[in-house]
């Protein structure tokens, strides 16, 4: 199947990247239903998630898109008068194309706007021609198109289902001038297929939307909160104007729509800087955003009115960021900023609840805000934090993280130099992750840093990996003469602070991290748009493909990275609280999490065993339900029971349980095997008690299935053997005071635990019996066992005749107790034919049988009474070979576990 090393490695590769994000990203993370079932992945299926993730990283797309052909052709270009060789793409909602050569010529075509999808007639000049028109009156012409009929029909299902779905709003609210683009669909003719009566409706249902939505700022805040800058109005606008004329120009030769062709004549525009009266346009044509505006109207109106007024965690970090953002800029220095600000963050938190509200956001959204309308600016940030820029804003900023590894490589292979200098490249990746986070938009002034947002909404984050590229080039030698890392931030901080923006028709807005120095000397500019051409021509050959192979690459890393903090600090909180040996407790936490991975992935999901959040706590990342417990119980308790061995462990999971959720975590299992490990026999003994009590004991709890069937508790044996009448008198007043001395060394502040009942008290000694069962002194703790339980019987027959008379004191109580403990009896387990109770001792024990009871202080004081007992609580217990067994059986208890469950199934298909 592989013929190459470099093969086998890539399909690893993959597979180790589903896996992990899989198991440890699924905050962001949704698997495609071909790779649900791990045992049935292929390696055809490997390759098409690979195409899919190129397709959308490429033309960034919405993560739901899936790419349904790929299909070589050529695309009539009229501004080289040529057709130009590439690719066509076609997905759920979208047509696109990329040129062979690296940014000739790339076209997105949402089927939103396609009118019509048209076969040609085949000739020798055009063989096997399709037309796509669409409604900005433009039509593209691709040929040699392979299987076409095929792919027509498709294309022609899938773009009826797109119009079925959204039905196309016009907005005819304002006239764009001739400085703007046209962004608004237009109807082509009367007889169209989506034709005035639907226009007319679509109006009427707009109009009737806008009347209930929340009152929204209708403009982008600059055009109210236009600063005047230092250069005099006639040379700002002029070069305005200029930059205006350009973008004109090129919008009547390559389109104005989304649709537009993209080469690289754009890509150069972008870099001298887009017009501020055209930029939040572009920005929304560029990334996209336009479909999601023009495909939800009044989507956002509902959001904001479903989300302001309510109260929780994520608003109160919003409303303490809002004053934080762009302070400096007099938008935002009025209640109007502020209050647009506050509705898109909101909003988006209340559309988005797994990112909710990140840090950065807040200074992302509010230079959006400057540039488009508040509902644009919506759209813009979810266009940049759902498909732009992917596991950025969540809680682990897994995606930064990931770019930041990126980063470091890029640095080491068009930046040797300084990587030779500064062996430990991890402080670089520290300094510039805000350059990621916030598109040096919190590093940079403003009127600067918007070029380079410019950039990233026309190249992604391919323009952040090669400005920040320039920047380390342009500082390399302050870099590598710098002796510490705060040097190396000083050096980068005044850099970063002095880049200008000749053409920014506004005054200079300072960063939030300025650097200010006691140097009288002035630090030379750096002239943004040069920066920006400095990036383009030296570090600008990375493409999409290579970027995307780096990031798999390195998120592998980054993850596991996070699972090694995270085990460290679960140890760490943990490891003063137990005496388990350190070592050991890392195996047990590796037994646990996988644990929790296998029930999570191998089996079907269930309700009370959720997928694994990253978002919890360190200590409740991994949580196991009862029948995980269970497992593992078996594998490390060295309370082993035999088949009573499962009951004790789901007994055990309900006390540790406290908060009844089903589910617990790693501190309260390993708390409770270092008990049954290291604990006194007190411990050890008051464990097992609170196993046999509610809640760990329940009224439909189910009975031990051990070799005693229906056991009868009976007074008529012999109690101590072999000792002689005063020896028994001894043991009495010694047993006695034992059980004075332990009421009064008790901890007042301890809750005093309930008494055991005569149900509760006979499962307790199943659990003892099933305990020493082929231990090699089984017959001592067997015959061990029975005198401490007709003790305890007598104890508690005592107690009940105190309790039915009423009338007899403590002291009375404990003579009573005394008194029963007669030399000629006992109690053992028996069969229903043997250990025949006397009538009237049976009589007796049903009249008052719901007083009768027995303390945890009663059972350890005569527990402590055999010695053979004490030896069996108190011996010292190997953890270690029972972690090396667990980690060997753990896999195959669990798949003998899946195939005993898998049986019923099978058995009920063949029937």
């Amino acid at each position: 199947m592989f013929l190459n090393l470099d093969e086998v490695f890539k399909i690893m590769e993959q597979l180790a990247d589903v896996t992990l994000r899989r198991l440890l990203d699924n905050e962001v993370f949704d698997l495609d239903p071909d790779l649900q079932e791990p045992s049935q992945i292929t390696k055809r299926d490997l390759e098409a998630r690979a195409q899919n993730e190129f397709f959308r990283a490429f033309f960034r797309l919405p993560r739901q898109e899936k790419l349904h052909s790929v299909v070589d052709c050529s695309l009539w270009t009229p501004f080289s008068r040529c057709h130009t060789v590439g690719r066509m793409f076609t997905s759920d909602r979208y047509i696109c194309f990329a040129s062979k050569e690296d940014g000739c010529c790339n076209v997105i075509l949402p089927l939103r706007e396609v009118v019509s999808i048209e076969k040609m007639e085949d000739t020798s000049l055009l063989p096997n021609p399709v037309i796509v028109s669409i409604r900005s009156k433009m039509a593209f012409q691709f040929i040699e198109l392979k299987d076409r009929d095929s792919l027509v029909g498709s294309l022609l299902v899938r773009l009826q289902r797109v119009h079925a779905n959204h039905p196309v709003h016009y907005d005819t609210s304002q006239d764009e001038d001739m400085t703007s683009p046209v962004f608004h669909s237009t109807s082509m003719c009367g007889d169209h297929k989506f034709g005035d009566l639907e226009m007319v409706s679509s109006q009427n249902s707009e109009e009737s939307e806008k009347e209930k939505s929340p009152r929204l700022h209708p403009e982008a805040l600059i055009s109210v909160f236009q600063q005047s800058g230092s250069q005099s109005p006639d040379l700002r606008m002029s070069r305005e104007q200029i930059k205006i004329s350009l973008w004109n120009d090129h919008f009547v030769e390559y389109g104005r729509t989304v649709c537009m062709f993209r080469t690289e004549k754009i890509r150069k525009l972008v870099a001298m800087g887009i017009p501020e009266s055209l930029r939040g346009k572009l920005w929304l044509l560029f990334s996209d955003a336009v479909t999601d505006l023009a495909s939800h109207p009044g989507y956002y109106g509902n959001l904001v009115e479903e989300s302001m007024g309510k109260c929780c965690l994520v608003t109160e970090e919003i409303e303490r960021d809002l004053h934080r953002s762009l302070p400096e800029h007099p938008a935002f220095q009025n209640e109007t900023g502020i209050a647009a600000l506050r509705r898109v963050l909101t909003a988006y938190a209340h559309r988005n609840p797994k990112i909710g509200y990140c840090q950065s956001m807040n200074i992302l959204t509010s230079v959006l805000l400057l540039y488009a309308k508040e509902e644009e600016a919506f759209w813009l940030l979810v266009a940049v934090c759902e498909r732009m820029l992917p596991d950025y804003f969540n809680h682990r900023v897994i995606g930064a993280q990931v770019d930041q590894s990126v980063f470091e490589e890029l640095i080491k292979e068009h930046l040797p130099e300084l990587a030779e200098h500064m062996n430990d490249l991890s402080a670089l990746a520290s300094i510039s992750l805000s350059w990621f986070l916030t598109l040096f938009l919190s590093i940079m002034p403003l009127e600067s840093a918007v070029s380079v947002v410019d950039c990233f909404f026309y190249d992604g984050i391919k323009a952040i990996f090669q400005l920040g590229l320039a920047v380390l080039e342009a500082n390399a030698e302050g870099l590598c003469s710098s002796k510490d890392d705060g040097q190396a931030l000083m050096v980068l901080s005044r850099f970063l602070d002095h880049i200008k923006n000749e053409d920014s028709p506004g005054p200079s807005v300072g960063s939030h991290h300025a650097f200010f120095s006691d140097d009288q000397e002035p630090y030379p500019v750096t002239d943004i748009a040069d920066l920006i051409r400095d990036s383009y021509e030296k570090f600008g050959d990375q493409s999409v493909e290579q970027i995307e192979h780096l990031r798999c690459k390195h998120r592998i890393r980054v993850l596991q990275g996070h699972e090694d903090t995270t085990k460290q600090n679960v140890l760490r909180v943990v490891t003063p609280e137990v005496s388990i040996l350190p070592e050991d407790l890392e195996e047990l936490y590796d037994l646990f999490k996988r644990e929790h991975m296998m029930s999570c992935y191998w089996e079907q999901p269930r309700p009370v065993a959720p997928r694994h959040d990253p978002s919890r706590p360190y200590a409740e990342q991994y949580r196991i339900d009862v029948r995980q417990f269970t497992h593992l119980f078996q594998l490390v308790s060295p309370w082993t029971c035999g088949a009573h061995t499962e009951i004790l462990a789901e007994r055990t999971f309900r006390l540790l349980d406290d908060n009844m959720d089903h589910l617990i975590e790693f501190k309260a299992f390993v708390s409770c095997l270092d008990v049954m490990y290291n604990g006194e026999m007190n411990e050890k003994i008051k464990l097992l008690y609170r196993l046999h009590i509610p809640p760990a004991l329940t009224e439909n709890d189910r009975d031990s299935q051990s070799p005693l069937k229906n056991p009868l508790l009976s007074t008529s044996r012999p109690l101590v053997f072999g000792k002689s009448n005063g020896d028994a008198i001894d043991y009495q007043k010694q047993l006695k005071q034992m059980i004075k001395d332990l009421a009064k060394e008790k901890d007042k502040t301890e809750k005093e635990l309930p008494k055991m009942s005569q149900r509760e008290f006979i499962q307790f000694c199943k659990t003892l019996y099933s305990m020493f069962h082929e231990d090699p002194e089984e017959n001592e703790l067997y015959q061990a066992i029975a005198t401490v339980t007709t003790l305890l019987l007598q104890i508690g027959e005592v107690g009940q005749r105190s309790s039915s008379s009423g009338s007899c004191s403590q002291e009375g109580g404990e003579e009573l107790r005394a008194s029963a403990l007669s030399p000629d009896q006992d109690s053992v387990f028996a069969d229903n034919n043997a250990g025949k109770i006397p009538q009237d001792s049976r009589t007796f024990t049903e009249e008052v049988e719901g007083d009768w009871t027995v303390s945890l202080e009663h059972i350890l004081a005569s527990l402590l009474t055999e010695q053979s007992l004490v030896n069996f609580f108190e011996k010292p217990l190997d953890i270690k070979s029972k972690l090396e067994n667990a980690k060997i059986n753990q896999y195959s208890l669990k798949t003998f576990e899946m195939s005993r469950q898998s049986q019923p199934e099978l058995k009920l298909n063949n029937v």
